[in-house]
């Protein structure tokens, strides 16, 4: 088996890849585009993206991506806890820093740390928190990364100040994407995007009320601009149901006609 992921290796994504196939080749990939691509060709048997974050919320990229470039689906669900450190060229101290580096993500996590230590350093993005740590590196002394620990060995860098993150119990899930459907496991959630050709008053709510008088509970609701028009969004439901168990089967069949299109992107067994 092959499994694709965020790279380079050293990142929270190898993490998840790991948690997700121990004993699978893994293959990094430059974004979380060309994880679902692997999979969609053949080149990895399945991929691992990260989705929300306990700080800073969904992963726009990733939702993105279910909603308009694949037909994979979700097959699990991974929370991998997340410990940003600042990393730095061995022997580079807090008061040389003038830049850096790190995933959007990561740096939006550790935004309290560098507002109070380092205010005058320039932020930059990178396409991956392992990534960035190469790119320190090669910057010179007085550049530094946000990333794990293992990036920083990976690439000879030191971790001069651990735990940067605005909190000490900072997650990020992470779903498992391959072709075909998970069959019930007793405890799953089923994710889905649904959009109206014609939006007027009450279309939401009367979406959202078939879920209610099932007894469904819907644990995440957002919104994601459709790409196509402004001011018109596709919306994102995870309810807590399979979409072959009875209710979860009735529910989307009851919101259908509703709606001018819906997409499952997955039922799984919740991780929460």
């Amino acid at each position: 088996m092959k499994v694709a992921y965020l790279g380079p290796p050293g990142t929270n994504g190898e993490e998840a890849a790991i948690r997700a196939a121990p004993d699978a080749e893994r293959l990094p990939c430059t974004s979380h585009a060309e994880v679902a691509k692997a999979v969609d060709s053949g080149r990895a048997d399945i991929g691992v993206v990260a989705i929300e974050n306990l700080l800073t919320g969904s992963v726009a990229e990733t939702l993105d991506i279910l909603i308009h470039e694949t037909s994979l689906r979700i097959q699990a669900e991974l929370l991998v806890p997340i410990v940003h450190n600042l990393v730095v060229r061995p022997g580079t101290k807090l008061e040389d820093i003038c830049v850096v580096y790190s995933h959007t993500q990561a740096l939006g996590q550790c935004r309290k740390f560098l507002e109070t230590r380092l205010p005058h350093a320039a932020v930059e993005a990178s396409l991956s928190t392992a990534g960035a740590v190469d790119v320190a590196m090669k910057h010179g002394g007085d550049a530094a990364a946000i990333a794990t620990a293992r990036a920083a060995a990976l690439f000879g860098g030191e971790v001069l100040v651990p735990g940067i993150g605005d909190s000490a119990n900072n997650v990020t899930r992470f779903v498992v994407l391959s072709a075909g459907r998970r069959p019930p496991s007793g405890h799953d959630v089923t994710a889905i995007a649904f959009w109206f050709a014609n939006d007027s008053p009450g279309s939401l709510a009367g979406v959202l009320d078939e879920f209610a008088i099932r007894g469904i509970n819907c644990r995440k609701i957002e919104s994601r601009p459709t790409r196509e028009t402004f001011g018109e969004y596709v919306f994102l439901v995870d309810f807590e149901a399979h979409e072959d168990d009875p209710l979860g089967a009735a529910v989307l069949a009851a919101i259908r006609p509703l709606c001018s299109s819906v997409k499952v992107f997955g039922s799984y067994p919740s991780g929460v």
